[in-house]
C-alpha cells in the first residue's frame, strides 16, 4: 500500500453534488482500502447550482453512520462566501448542522462574475472567518480570487482556521504555482497549520495528494504544520470546535 501524506481528506463531494460521480459508500470504501482514517463529506451549499436541498446536511446527522468501512465520515459542507462582505450562503442556525465547514469563493455565484483586487477579496475571508464555527479556507489559492497573504495568513492563524492545500485546483489548473508558493511561505513563515485536500469529485482520486507533495516539497514547507496528517491531533482540533461528535 503507498504510504499516504494525509490520514484524513478533508474535502471531498457526493452525488449529492451534481458535478460529483460517487456516493458516500463508495468513498468510504475506497478511503478504506488505501488506508485514510478519516473523510470529510462537504457538498456544496444552498445558492450553489448543483448545491443539495438543506435536507441533504441536516439528514446527515440523523441517518448517517458516524464510521463506514472503518473509516470516520465528518459530516460537513462547503458553504460558499455569497459576496466580498464574507457574507455565506447557509444560514446561521444551519450551520450548527455541520461537524465541519469549509468556506470557499466560487465565480459561478457572481453574477457578470469579474476579478477584485486583493484587498477586496482578502476583506471578505476575513470578515467569514468571524464566525467561530469555521474550520477551513477552500482553495484559497484559486487565480479567480487573488489574496493578500501577509494578511489572511494572521488572520486565518488567529481564528483557528485551516488554509487548504487544494489537490484538485492544483491539477485543474485554477491554483497557479506562484500562489501557492506564496501562501505556503507566508504559513511558514507565521506558523499557519494547512489541510492537504483532493477537493474529490470521484472516489478514485480520494487520497491522491501528488501535486500537493510537489509544492510542498519545493518550498521545504515544515511536516508538522500540515494539520490533517495526524488524524489524532485533527481529531482534538475538529472537537473543540463541534465538541460532542462521535468520532
Amino acid at each position: 500500500m503507498k504510504k499516504l501524506l494525509i490520514q484524513a481528506d478533508m474535502h471531498t463531494h457526493t452525488v449529492a453534488s451534481t458535478h460529483a460521480f460517487s456516493t458516500i459508500t463508495e468513498n468510504a470504501k475506497y478511503a478504506s482500502e488505501i488506508g485514510l482514517k478519516a473523510i470529510a463529506m462537504t457538498d456544496h451549499t444552498n445558492v450553489m447550482p448543483d448545491s443539495p436541498h438543506i435536507w441533504h446536511f441536516r439528514n446527515a446527522k440523523r441517518v448517517l453512520p458516524d464510521g463506514l468501512f472503518g473509516v470516520k465520515i465528518i459530516k460537513g459542507a462547503e458553504v460558499n462566501i455569497a459576496d466580498y462582505s464574507g457574507a455565506l450562503d447557509i444560514k446561521s442556525s444551519d450551520i450548527d448542522w455541520l461537524d465541519w465547514v469549509i468556506v470557499s469563493y466560487h465565480s459561478h455565484y457572481f453574477l457578470n462574475f469579474r476579478p477584485a483586487d486583493p484587498k477586496t477579496v482578502t476583506d471578505g475571508y476575513i470578515k467569514a472567518l468571524e464566525d467561530p464555527r469555521v474550520d477551513m479556507i477552500g482553495h484559497p489559492t484559486a487565480i479567480k480570487f487573488p489574496v493578500e497573504w501577509q494578511r489572511l495568513v494572521p488572520a486565518a492563524k488567529e481564528a483557528g482556521v485551516l488554509l487548504e492545500l487544494n489537490e484538485s485546483s492544483i491539477r485543474s489548473g485554477k491554483s497557479p504555482a506562484g500562489a501557492v508558493a506564496e501562501m505556503l511561505n507566508a504559513c511558514k513563515k507565521y506558523s499557519c497549520p494547512i489541510s492537504v485536500d483532493t477537493d474529490a469529485h470521484f472516489w478514485s482520486v480520494i487520497g491522491e495528494t501528488a501535486e500537493c507533495e510537489k509544492a510542498l516539497r519545493e518550498t521545504d514547507f515544515p511536516a508538522e504544520l500540515i494539520a490533517n496528517a495526524d488524524w489524532a491531533a485533527l481529531r482534538e482540533r475538529i472537537l473543540k470546535k463541534h465538541p460532542g461528535l462521535g468520532i
